[in-house]
């Protein structure tokens, strides 16, 4: 008897089929992985953008009470600027000795101040209860800012931007009296 050996590839034919299949499927899985991974990333990229922009767009500083405008004697307008701010609710504390003012009238350029020891034209001050010299304002605390400026007439408008580091500029316009006494009320 002769035994004729027949060859067949059929069952090679299935198992590389089979490691084909786990291939495709290994490969597909590390394909998935990196793309939930960078789909993850970009989430949280997204998230901490979002909050850093509501950080920066809400206002931490507000004004409070008037704005004052001083005539020191013998000038021939008022050149002295005075008011107060403070922290909105729940904000956090803000950097005084970053912060910046920015001053113009109609006839002036814009001036940027920043803080300083002493009030003159290129400086202001920041104090608590107008004696104790601070560099930060914090819960609970009233901040008076003061600055000198060229002398401004009676009747101007004059422009006045808060910029805090963190949080919204507070822009506001105040105009001299018709009259100018030592101390005025800007309205």
């Amino acid at each position: 008897m002769s035994y004729t050996r027949h060859r067949s590839s059929d069952g090679f034919t299935g198992l590389e089929a089979a490691i084909v299949l786990i291939a495709f499927i290994v490969v597909a899985s590390v394909f998935a992985y990196v793309i939930l991974g960078a789909g993850f990333f970009t989430t949280q990229k997204a998230q901490e953008t979002v909050y850093k922009s509501v950080e920066q767009a809400s206002t931490n500083v507000q004004l409070v009470g008037n704005v004052y405008g001083i005539q020191s004697d013998g000038s021939t307008g008022i050149n002295e600027i005075r008011f107060s701010i403070q922290l909105t609710a729940g904000s956090p504390s803000v950097d005084l000795s970053r912060m910046q003012v920015v001053f113009s009238t109609p006839a002036t350029t814009p001036v940027t101040l920043t803080r300083g020891t002493v009030a003159d034209r290129s400086t202001f001050t920041t104090k608590e209860s107008g004696t104790t010299s601070v560099t930060a304002l914090r819960e609970n605390e009233q901040v008076e800012i003061d600055f000198n400026v060229e002398p401004v007439q009676a009747n101007t408008r004059m422009s006045i931007e808060v910029r805090p580091v963190v949080g919204a500029v507070i822009p506001f316009s105040k105009t001299t009296p018709a009259t100018l006494l030592h101390t005025n009320l800007l309205h």
